[in-house]
């Protein structure tokens, strides 16, 4: 029997989970002197690098002193809190990392009350003490103040601290004495989480996470939780609906470093990767085909926003992606969901909409992010969010938002945020910004971080988590400006927009491709117009003074996806190609949308 330790990483985005995986696994010498490597090795897909997040966890394994330590890395970010949720579930302890400044943020509370829950044991990690205007002590206190408001154990609230910089390779106990390693913290996970409880009994262990292999297709990956399993053994895997399958594992696989180690059996406590296991779901339990005992299920919260998905019919069709079709569009959706166990599909009345239910905007984007990268072309409706009647009173989300930002323009993010139903809880300064805090509508918050981030010339730091369903909070004023619609297809010229630029925004350069429908700029005033901007310049044989005078246009706004989905009305859509992402009217005739809006009227 082998020396294991299974700890999980969680902290708030940016806070610097991933880096401290990176020097664990240098301080272990997993890799040979000359071998080559990136930062941040965990964060190992494209959108994971370009974002600068983890949005998937990821194990890894290093050896210290004889000892096994399973480290899992876990995403920061509350709209992937699904994904902290399983994983939770094969750790004995958790490094809280807290950075030296900023201290614990809205989600480092949503992770951690869910750690404390399961009876995890702390080691909490002041990070970034190397930073100017850092605050070690008073973080550690707001630490201790959170874990007892959870409601942690006598024992949780004695943890063990260590501070340090993980850019700079030192942990040590006192943040004024810099070590020269970060082994202290390596010593203190075997000093204080404690070893895998092995109960006595027959085999159970719950699939919390899953893989896919060409070769061998779908893994089933979890932590064994009493008994061993063995190559070739004949096993049950217990279902949601109660259901008992018999079958039998082909191989296993432990974690070792950064790969996996194939070996014979592997007993309690470790956590281990099956193959062979076909039709299991992320929850269920292999057990022991005798006597199957299945373990309780994993539990998640419930999504809080909506997209309608459906299939791209612009006149741009199939143009730029590989997969255009319904049956593409499904089959992808009903994939996804297999390991998003916080997204959930419904089908609607017509065949080529789908209602694709998430954790938030960034929930939502990502995966379409993804499946745009992949090859897919899809449009997408306005996000909303998803009420529920309790007690016979029509309740809402409410979020708790948190704004760190400059004195001078605090007054500005008020005004926004309670213009959106938003009710100011705390103000105080922290270091040299505000520090605002706010209850707000889910719906107060779609669209409200690029009028913040306008308001404060970019230098306001915006978090948010869910915190319950409350009463309605009645209707929120939407967008303002109305949308400037394009009356012809064909590339817009120069000369028009020169000739319309007092008319609004635009979003679209000379030359670009348009089609009758598409919405290219944001109109000055509340409705929307449909406006010529292909037409070109009358030419004469004559020369005139003065007729030649340059065109001067402004440069086009430019939307990412997330702002994008904040922007677009409810009858409009979001058209997404691998290459393009365009914003056009549900109905692109303009006698249609006169007519459905009689109609709705």
């Amino acid at each position: 029997m082998q020396n294991i330790r299974n700890i999980a990483i969680i902290a708030h985005v940016d806070h610097g989970k991933t880096t401290l995986v990176d020097k664990i696994i240098h301080a272990s010498k997993i890799f040979r002197e000359n071998q080559q490597f990136d930062d941040l090795i965990l964060d190992n897909n494209d959108l994971e690098r370009e974002r600068g997040i983890t949005i998937l966890s990821k194990n890894v394994s290093v050896r210290y002193k004889d000892t096994k330590i399973n480290i899992i890395d876990t995403p920061g970010h509350a709209d992937f809190g699904g994904e902290v949720e399983r994983v939770l579930k094969m750790a004995d302890g958790v490094i809280l990392l807290v950075d030296a400044f900023e201290g614990p943020m809205p989600q480092t509370r949503f992770v951690l009350g869910k750690a404390l829950g399961l009876g995890l044991t702390p080691i909490v990690v002041v990070n970034k003490v190397d930073k100017e205007n850092c605050r070690p002590d008073e973080v550690h206190e707001s630490v201790f103040e959170l874990m007892f408001n959870l409601d942690a154990t006598e024992e949780q609230l004695e943890f063990h601290t260590l501070y340090g910089s993980a850019k700079q390779n030192w942990m040590g106990p006192d943040w004024k004495n810099p070590t020269d390693s970060i082994l202290p913290l390596l010593d203190a996970i075997l000093e204080y989480i404690p070893a895998p409880k092995i109960a006595e009994g027959s085999l159970q262990m719950q699939i919390t996470s899953l893989d896919f292999s060409n070769f061998v297709g779908r893994i089933a990956i979890g932590r064994v939780a009493r008994g061993t399993i063995s190559e070739n053994q004949q096993i049950a895997l217990c279902k949601a609906d109660g259901s008992i399958k018999k079958m039998r594992v082909k191989e296993l696989h432990t974690f070792e470093g950064l790969g996996k180690n194939k070996v014979q059996t592997v007993s309690a406590g470790d956590i281990c990767a099956v193959t062979g296991i076909e039709d299991f779901e992320i929850g269920d339990t292999i057990a022991d085909a005798e006597k199957p005992e299945p373990l309780p299920r994993i539990s998640i919260d419930e999504p809080t926003m909506n997209m309608l998905f459906t299939i791209n019919n612009s006149p741009f069709f199939g143009k730029e992606g590989k997969f255009v079709t319904s049956r593409h569009l499904r089959d992808r959706l009903m994939k996804e969901t297999e390991k998003n166990l916080a997204l959930r599909v419904e089908s609607t009345d017509s065949e080529d909409k789908f209602l694709v239910f998430g954790r938030g905007i960034l929930h939502l984007s990502v995966l379409i992010e993804t499946m745009r990268r992949e090859g897919y072309e899809l449009q997408v409706g306005q996000p909303q969010v998803i009420f529920k009647e309790i007690d016979g009173v029509k309740c809402e989300p409410i979020e708790t938002l948190v704004v760190d930002v400059p004195q001078e323009t605090a007054g500005k993010v008020i005004e926004l945020a309670t213009q959106r139903k938003g009710e100011l809880l705390i103000m105080e300064p922290k270091g040299d910004l505000q520090h605002l805090e706010f209850s707000i509508p889910s719906r107060g918050l779609i669209g409200l971080r690029n009028n913040v981030l306008t308001a404060t010339q970019g230098e306001a730091i915006m978090n948010h988590r869910f915190t319950a369903y409350e009463p309605f909070k009645g209707p929120i004023p939407g967008r303002i400006n109305g949308s400037l619609i394009s009356m012809e297809g064909g590339p817009c010229t120069a000369y028009a927009i020169d000739k319309l630029q007092d008319r609004g925004v635009f979003f679209i350069e000379p030359g670009d491709d348009l089609y009758t429908g598409q919405v290219i700029g944001e109109h000055s005033r509340d409705n929307d117009i449909v406006v010529n901007v292909q037409k070109g310049k009358k030419l004469t044989n004559m020369r005139a003074s003065g007729s030649d005078d340059n065109v001067r246009i402004a440069p086009p706004k430019r939307f990412s996806l997330e702002e994008s989905m904040e922007y677009i009305q409810k009858d409009e859509y979001l058209e997404i190609t691998p290459k393009n992402i365009r914003m056009r009217k549900i109905y692109l005739d303009e006698n249609e949308r006169a007519r459905m809006a009689k109609k709705e009227a």
